[in-house]
């Protein structure tokens, strides 16, 4: 069974509402652009667009939070 492109939208879409505080604690964001066969395109805002350490919180928060949580999530592609 495939999940479909609005529900998987509306999956990353939670996930990102429940790490988004911590983003805009440190001073960031983050915006869903577009999810197309399991890859999320994101886009870093704020704080988070210019720190060093935005493929840390990509990889190791966001994208382990993602896999956990939303069936067919393939990867994040980070959009400039």
């Amino acid at each position: 069974m495939t999940v479909s492109q609005d529900t998987m939208y509306e999956q990353v879409e939670d996930v990102l509402n429940k790490l988004r505080p911590f983003l805009l604690r440190d001073g960031g964001d983050v915006e869903l652009v577009d999810v197309e066969e399991g890859i999320v395109k994101l886009r870093l805002l704020g704080a988070c667009g210019t720190c060093p350490s935005s493929t840390i919180t990509l990889k190791a928060g966001i994208e382990r939070a993602l896999l956990e949580e939303v069936p067919g999530f393939v990867e994040i592609e980070q959009v400039f």
